[in-house]
């Protein structure tokens, strides 16, 4: 047996070994995190963190392996959480700048603010901040920087290494989760049809958008405004 045939062998032994400590972790993290991440996709992530801490280890580093290799498997889920988290800054900078306008104009006029009322308040054409509306497809409702300090201090590299740690802590209050319901209730009739047909129904965009007898792009700028609008009370509000 050749010297690589049993390097290759060694590392088949302990990928089988520590796949149940990848799995745990995950679903460790999972606990802590929104129902639209999959544990697969966090797995998937994990494994690569396994394979990379088995390359890099050495003996004599001074560290146990599953020591070393808990610290990689968590950085590469990180790493993969982090990837998902996909918008571009200039459309995130741009969802709060609407985040913003839209709390201000719900503490001005005591009711949700209309289209033409959040572009007015933004300085623009209706056609623009609906192309703005566009730009943000997919904008979700927590993003993991939401969770990034003042300074810079990024929470999940702050808190994923303690068990207590909840970054999703503002969802999970149940007084938190009762104002989401009212907020969710609150919305104009065709965003809380948008956002019941999208969540509830499983129906996809264009789906919608042929009951509601609208284009593809209005739903999707519909579901934008809608998650806005119920960022602005979430979280918003800190942004104002």
């Amino acid at each position: 047996m050749t010297h690589d045939t049993e390097s290759r062998i060694d590392m088949d032994r302990l990928v089988v070994s520590y796949a149940p400590l990848v799995k745990r972790l995950a679903y460790q993290m999972m606990s802590r995190l929104p129902a639209s991440v999959e544990v697969e996709d966090l797995i998937q992530n994990g494994m690569m963190g396994l394979l990379d801490a088995i390359n890099r280890f050495e003996d004599g580093m001074g560290a146990q392996f599953e020591t070393y290799a808990v610290q990689r498997i968590r950085g590469a889920m990180l790493d993969g959480l982090r990837e998902a988290d996909w918008a571009p800054r200039s459309t995130r900078r741009d969802m709060r700048r609407i985040e913003a306008a839209i709390n201000a104009l719900e503490q001005k006029y005591a009711r949700p603010p209309s289209e033409s009322e959040i572009a007015g308040h933004l300085g623009q054409e209706l056609s623009e901040y609906q192309r703005m509306l566009q730009d943000a497809r997919g904008h979700q409702l927590i993003y993991f920087d939401d969770f990034t300090s003042e300074d810079g201090e990024d929470f999940l590299e702050r808190h994923f290494g303690q068990t207590d740690a909840d970054p999703l802590a503002l969802l999970e209050d149940a007084d938190t989760k009762i104002k989401l319901v009212e907020a969710i209730q609150n919305l104009p009739e065709r965003e809380k049809m948008v956002m019941a047909l999208y969540y509830d129904e499983e129906l996809n965009l264009r789906e919608i958008g042929e009951i509601l007898n609208v284009t593809e792009s209005r739903v999707c700028q519909l579901h934008s405004q809608a998650v806005a609008r119920l960022r602005a009370l979430m979280i918003g509000r800190r942004h104002g």
